[in-house]
Protein backbone atom coordinates (compact mmCIF):
# COMPACT_ATOMS: atom_id res chain seq x y z
CA UNK A 1 0.00 0.00 0.00
CA UNK A 2 1.43 3.40 -1.05
CA UNK A 3 1.50 6.17 1.54
CA UNK A 4 -0.34 9.38 0.57
CA UNK A 5 1.94 12.20 -0.57
CA UNK A 6 3.04 14.74 2.00
CA UNK A 7 1.65 18.24 1.34
CA UNK A 8 4.27 20.73 0.18
CA UNK A 9 5.90 22.43 3.14
CA UNK A 10 4.51 19.93 5.66
CA UNK A 11 6.95 17.84 7.70
CA UNK A 12 7.29 14.26 6.61
CA UNK A 13 6.72 11.24 8.88
CA UNK A 14 9.12 10.98 11.76
CA UNK A 15 11.68 8.21 11.31
CA UNK A 16 11.69 5.35 13.78
CA UNK A 17 14.11 6.05 16.61
CA UNK A 18 16.36 3.33 17.91
CA UNK A 19 16.84 3.22 21.65
CA UNK A 20 20.23 1.98 22.73
CA UNK A 21 20.87 0.96 26.31
CA UNK A 22 24.13 2.36 27.63
CA UNK A 23 26.93 -0.16 27.40
CA UNK A 24 29.50 -0.57 30.15
CA UNK A 25 32.95 0.68 29.16
CA UNK A 26 35.63 -1.72 28.04
CA UNK A 27 38.15 -2.95 30.58
CA UNK A 28 40.96 -0.83 29.13
CA UNK A 29 38.81 2.33 29.10
CA UNK A 30 37.62 1.76 32.66
CA UNK A 31 41.18 1.28 33.93
CA UNK A 32 42.37 4.32 31.95
CA UNK A 33 39.67 6.49 33.48
CA UNK A 34 40.34 5.33 37.04
CA UNK A 35 44.13 5.65 36.80
CA UNK A 36 43.87 9.18 35.39
CA UNK A 37 41.25 10.12 38.00
CA UNK A 38 43.28 8.89 40.99
CA UNK A 39 46.52 10.37 39.61
CA UNK A 40 45.09 13.85 39.02
CA UNK A 41 43.18 13.97 42.32
CA UNK A 42 46.44 13.04 44.08
CA UNK A 43 48.26 15.88 42.32
CA UNK A 44 50.69 13.54 40.61
CA UNK A 45 52.18 14.08 37.16
CA UNK A 46 52.67 11.25 34.69
CA UNK A 47 56.36 11.22 35.55
CA UNK A 48 55.65 11.14 39.31
CA UNK A 49 53.31 8.17 39.10
CA UNK A 50 55.51 6.32 36.61
CA UNK A 51 58.45 6.66 39.02
CA UNK A 52 56.32 5.43 41.94
CA UNK A 53 55.15 2.39 39.99
CA UNK A 54 58.45 1.52 38.38
CA UNK A 55 57.11 1.76 34.83
CA UNK A 56 57.97 4.08 31.98
CA UNK A 57 56.17 7.36 31.41
CA UNK A 58 55.33 6.20 27.87
CA UNK A 59 53.71 3.02 29.20
CA UNK A 60 51.67 4.99 31.74
CA UNK A 61 50.51 7.34 29.00
CA UNK A 62 49.34 4.37 26.92
CA UNK A 63 47.45 2.99 29.93
CA UNK A 64 45.70 6.30 30.55
CA UNK A 65 44.68 6.49 26.90
CA UNK A 66 43.40 2.89 26.80
CA UNK A 67 46.00 1.96 24.20
CA UNK A 68 47.29 -1.13 25.99
CA UNK A 69 46.17 -3.89 28.32
CA UNK A 70 47.70 -4.05 31.77
CA UNK A 71 49.26 -7.16 33.21
CA UNK A 72 48.34 -8.16 36.75
CA UNK A 73 51.79 -7.06 37.87
CA UNK A 74 51.31 -3.61 36.35
CA UNK A 75 47.85 -3.28 37.90
CA UNK A 76 49.30 -4.15 41.29
CA UNK A 77 52.04 -1.53 40.86
CA UNK A 78 49.52 1.10 39.81
CA UNK A 79 47.31 0.38 42.81
CA UNK A 80 50.30 0.60 45.15
CA UNK A 81 51.51 3.84 43.57
CA UNK A 82 48.05 5.38 43.81
CA UNK A 83 47.45 3.97 47.31
CA UNK A 84 44.13 2.37 46.34
CA UNK A 85 42.93 -1.25 46.26
CA UNK A 86 43.34 -3.02 42.92
CA UNK A 87 39.56 -3.39 42.66
CA UNK A 88 39.23 0.42 42.55
CA UNK A 89 40.83 0.38 39.11
CA UNK A 90 38.01 -1.77 37.71
CA UNK A 91 35.11 0.45 38.78
CA UNK A 92 32.73 1.11 35.92
CA UNK A 93 33.43 -2.12 34.03
CA UNK A 94 30.25 -3.83 35.22
CA UNK A 95 27.97 -0.79 35.12
CA UNK A 96 24.63 -2.53 34.60
CA UNK A 97 22.99 -3.72 37.82
CA UNK A 98 19.54 -5.05 38.50
CA UNK A 99 17.12 -2.82 40.37
CA UNK A 100 13.47 -3.12 41.40
CA UNK A 101 11.21 -0.05 41.59
CA UNK A 102 7.80 -0.33 43.26
CA UNK A 103 5.49 2.74 43.09
CA UNK A 104 3.63 3.67 46.24
CA UNK A 105 0.73 1.34 46.96
CA UNK A 106 1.62 -1.08 44.15
CA UNK A 107 3.64 -3.67 46.03
CA UNK A 108 2.54 -7.27 45.53
CA UNK A 109 0.37 -8.55 48.37
CA UNK A 110 1.74 -11.79 49.74
CA UNK A 111 0.45 -14.39 52.16
CA UNK A 112 2.70 -15.31 55.06
CA UNK A 113 2.46 -18.65 56.77
CA UNK A 114 0.38 -18.17 59.92
CA UNK A 115 -0.93 -14.73 58.94
CA UNK A 116 -4.59 -13.96 59.65
CA UNK A 117 -7.28 -11.42 58.83
CA UNK A 118 -6.04 -7.89 59.42
CA UNK A 119 -2.41 -8.78 58.67
CA UNK A 120 -1.38 -7.31 55.29
CA UNK A 121 2.09 -8.00 53.85
CA UNK A 122 3.09 -5.89 50.84
CA UNK A 123 6.28 -6.93 49.04
CA UNK A 124 8.34 -3.85 48.13
CA UNK A 125 10.66 -5.76 45.85
CA UNK A 126 13.33 -8.43 45.87
CA UNK A 127 16.10 -9.16 43.38
CA UNK A 128 15.92 -12.58 41.80
CA UNK A 129 18.52 -15.29 41.32
CA UNK A 130 22.09 -14.99 42.63
CA UNK A 131 21.68 -11.24 43.21
CA UNK A 132 18.88 -11.70 45.75
CA UNK A 133 20.37 -10.58 49.03
CA UNK A 134 17.52 -8.59 50.54
CA UNK A 135 13.73 -8.57 50.74
CA UNK A 136 11.65 -5.58 51.90
CA UNK A 137 8.05 -5.96 53.10
CA UNK A 138 5.62 -3.29 54.34
CA UNK A 139 3.44 -4.85 57.07
CA UNK A 140 0.08 -3.35 58.06
CA UNK A 141 -1.90 -4.70 61.03
CA UNK A 142 -5.48 -3.45 61.31
CA UNK A 143 -7.29 -6.02 63.46
CA UNK A 144 -6.36 -8.06 66.50
CA UNK A 145 -6.32 -11.82 66.17
CA UNK A 146 -6.17 -14.51 68.85
CA UNK A 147 -3.04 -16.05 67.40
CA UNK A 148 -0.25 -13.92 65.96
CA UNK A 149 2.01 -15.32 63.23
CA UNK A 150 5.52 -16.37 64.24
CA UNK A 151 8.24 -16.59 61.63
CA UNK A 152 11.62 -18.26 61.30
CA UNK A 153 13.90 -17.82 58.30
CA UNK A 154 17.58 -17.55 57.31
CA UNK A 155 19.32 -14.19 57.47
CA UNK A 156 19.08 -11.03 59.54
CA UNK A 157 15.90 -8.95 59.76
CA UNK A 158 15.40 -5.27 60.54
CA UNK A 159 12.02 -4.11 61.88
CA UNK A 160 11.37 -0.36 61.65
CA UNK A 161 8.14 1.01 63.12
CA UNK A 162 6.26 3.58 61.04
CA UNK A 163 2.94 3.87 62.87
CA UNK A 164 1.11 2.55 65.92
CA UNK A 165 2.50 0.49 68.78
CA UNK A 166 3.01 -3.22 69.45
CA UNK A 167 4.92 -5.73 71.51
CA UNK A 168 7.24 -7.70 69.22
CA UNK A 169 8.71 -10.99 70.35
CA UNK A 170 12.00 -12.62 69.40
CA UNK A 171 12.73 -15.89 71.12
CA UNK A 172 12.13 -15.29 74.83
CA UNK A 173 12.57 -11.51 74.57
CA UNK A 174 9.82 -8.94 74.12
CA UNK A 175 10.13 -5.39 72.80
CA UNK A 176 7.53 -2.62 73.02
CA UNK A 177 7.86 -0.77 69.73
CA UNK A 178 6.44 2.57 68.64
CA UNK A 179 6.93 4.82 65.59
CA UNK A 180 10.63 5.42 65.01
CA UNK A 181 11.81 2.34 66.94
CA UNK A 182 14.03 -0.23 65.22
CA UNK A 183 14.82 -3.86 66.04
CA UNK A 184 17.45 -5.99 64.33
CA UNK A 185 17.22 -9.72 64.90
CA UNK A 186 18.48 -13.14 63.88
CA UNK A 187 15.80 -14.57 61.60
CA UNK A 188 16.40 -18.14 62.80
CA UNK A 189 14.79 -17.27 66.14
CA UNK A 190 10.97 -17.40 66.27
CA UNK A 191 9.66 -13.84 66.00
CA UNK A 192 6.51 -11.84 65.34
CA UNK A 193 3.95 -9.43 66.84
CA UNK A 194 2.72 -10.59 70.25
CA UNK A 195 0.43 -7.75 71.37
CA UNK A 196 -1.12 -4.92 69.39
CA UNK A 197 -1.15 -1.80 71.55
CA UNK A 198 -2.30 0.94 69.11
CA UNK A 199 -3.91 0.27 65.74
CA UNK A 200 -3.35 0.66 62.88
CA UNK A 201 0.23 -0.60 62.97
CA UNK A 202 2.63 -0.22 60.06
CA UNK A 203 6.23 -1.34 60.03
CA UNK A 204 8.93 -2.05 57.49
CA UNK A 205 10.54 -5.49 57.54
CA UNK A 206 13.87 -5.78 55.69
CA UNK A 207 15.56 -9.17 55.56
CA UNK A 208 19.18 -9.61 54.43
CA UNK A 209 19.98 -13.15 53.35
CA UNK A 210 23.71 -12.94 52.68
CA UNK A 211 24.86 -15.83 50.48
CA UNK A 212 21.85 -18.05 51.15
CA UNK A 213 18.66 -16.53 49.72
CA UNK A 214 15.48 -17.42 51.57
CA UNK A 215 12.08 -16.19 52.55
CA UNK A 216 9.61 -16.39 55.39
Amino acid sequence: MTSPPTPEGAPGPLPDREIHAPQPPSLEKAIAHQVRHYRTTSGLSLADLAARCGISKAMLSKIENAQTSCSLTTLSRLATGLDVPVTALFRGVDAEREAVFVPSGQGARIARRGSRVGHLYELLGALRGPHKRMEAVLVTLTESSEVFPLFQHPGTELIYMLEGAMVYGHGEAQYEMRAGDALQLDGEGAHGPQELLALPIRFLSVTAYGDQPGAH
